[in-house]
């Protein structure tokens, strides 16, 4: 393993969130606090419980989760995407780095920044309501392994994409809407039963029950299950960023 080259490329990234650090850290952090005042405030003053859990309690692991999806996204597609936009990428390929090294690389840095971030919105939501969480290591876990398959889902986008706006398409019309209907902000079991089924063809649901269940212990999905999948869906990602770098998919044109 070439460690020096993954760690020049793994500072870089993280340099660049430093240099835009109102952008990275700052403003998903005032969002969060909005969503804390519109749903904590707003409807949780209609809705005092849910499974024996305070509204703005509940709302702070599906608000962590979709700040961490949408973020992890967004810092690996759009590093991998610059050195395409201004052709330094042929130079990395052409270095002597492997193609799982700068994958690491880059998809290492995209998660660190998103788990700094998700860990900064848990600090900022103890100050609205008050916050336990039953299981550190399983809440750690699923943090660690949510940021690094959506970091690779960014790193795929980012290899895809060939203008901004596509760059911005995924995050905007499928990461988001997924996460709101993932059950984010309610739980699935007070759906009607055939939504509840529809629901689960939803796989953020899985991430935000098995994130939502290392806090409080309640889970709309079996704890094993939300593993399972996410587990599942690294897999899946990491196959595909292995056959981008084999194929030369978008990388050799």
């Amino acid at each position: 393993m070439n460690w020096h080259a993954m760690r020049a490329i793994y500072l870089f990234e993280m340099a660049r969130t430093r240099r835009t650090l109102l952008q990275s850290v700052i403003s998903p952090v005032i969002s969060t606090s909005l969503y804390f005042v519109v749903f904590g405030a707003a409807i949780g003053s209609r809705i005092d419980e849910i499974e024996g859990i305070s509204y703005g309690a509940f709302i702070v692991p599906g608000l962590i989760m979709l700040s961490l999806l949408t973020q992890s996204v967004s810092n690996a597609s759009f590093g991998i995407y610059f050195p395409k936009f201004t052709g330094t990428i042929y130079e990395l390929l052409s270095a002597p780095v492997s193609y799982l090294e700068i994958a690491a690389s880059y998809v290492g840095a995209a998660a660190t920044k998103s788990m700094i971030l998700g860990l900064i919105i848990l600090a900022t939501a103890g100050l609205f309501v008050p916050l336990q969480v039953a299981h550190p290591v399983w809440m750690l876990l699923f943090l660690v392994l949510t940021a690094v398959t959506f970091s690779l889902f960014g790193f795929i986008i980012g290899i895809w994409a060939d203008n901004f706006e596509k760059l911005q398409l995924v995050p905007l019309l499928i990461i988001t809407p997924l996460t709101f209907l993932g059950g984010s902000f309610y739980s699935i079991n007070m759906l009607p039963p055939i939504w509840q089924t529809i629901t689960l063809f939803n796989p953020v649901v899985y991430l935000v029950s098995g994130f939502r269940w290392s806090f409080y212990d309640v889970a709309d999905v079996s704890v094993g299950i939300s593993l399972f999948m996410t587990v599942l869906f690294l897999a899946v990602f990491l196959a595909v960023v292995g056959w981008i770098f084999k194929s030369g998919y978008r990388l050799k044109t």
